[in-house]
């Protein structure tokens, strides 16, 4: 099986749908983010083991979190558990600018002050795993991606307001960390136990909840 089998068999499956969310899951190949040993598994439809007890998403979950999370060229996103930074890199190829060559890793324009996409990584070893994965395509060089070591359930609060938040593991409910540093109009998906939650921001204090059923995540590490 190939990344372009994979990638098909998500469209037809229904779970991948927007033209800028399959090129990108086309361009950043899942075998580059998996271990090894993991990598003659890397484009089954499961997750997969990346060590320390944390395994890379299962490509249907992700592709299912892009699409409801919908991240726009040019937005800056939080990305809560980095793991082996493969989502990183679906979102840093989704927001990144146009002139952002990543067959050549070049920029034509002045690197942003702040980066596209804040990646959080709470295992050390994992956060510096991310940190060569994401540069494969040159985005951590070029200010689009930063990973960070830290307690996601906090956030990010240097890097806010975010315009949108997506996280890899789950959470008992959504941290107010989160809801505080997603700006007005901005969204948040991400797994409460065994359930997707789309939260959209109307106000400071007011968000419209989604809820999927019938997902299974590892628990987000926190301080």
């Amino acid at each position: 099986m190939t990344n372009e089998d994979l990638v098909q068999s998500l469209v037809s499956e229904g779970y991948l749908k927007t033209p800028a969310i399959i090129d990108a899951f086309l361009k950043i190949d899942r075998a580059q983010f998996v271990p090894e040993v993991e990598k003659r598994f890397a484009y089954r439809n499961e997750p997969l083991s990346i060590g320390f007890g944390q395994t890379i998403s299962q490509p249907l979950t992700v592709a299912f979190m892009l699409e409801l999370l919908e991240p726009q060229r040019g937005e800056h996103v939080l990305d809560v558990g980095a793991g082996s930074g493969w989502q990183s890199s679906l979102l840093a190829e989704l927001v990144r600018p146009l002139d952002y060559d990543i067959t050549q890793n070049t920029q034509k324009e002045t690197k942003k002050a702040t980066p596209y996409v804040v990646a959080i990584e709470r295992i050390p070893e994992l956060a510096a795993i991310a940190k060569e994965h994401v540069d494969i395509y040159g985005f951590g060089s070029a200010s689009i991606v930063a990973v960070y070591t830290g307690d996601g359930s906090r956030g990010f609060p240097d890097g806010a307001p975010y315009d949108k938040i997506i996280a890899a593991a789950a959470v008992h409910e959504i941290p107010d960390a989160w809801k505080e540093q997603v700006r007005v109009g901005g969204r948040i998906v991400a797994p409460i136990d065994d359930a997707i939650v789309l939260l959209e921001k109307k106000s400071a204090d007011l968000f419209e909840e989604r809820i999927f059923f019938g997902f299974s995540f590892v628990p987000l590490v926190t301080d």
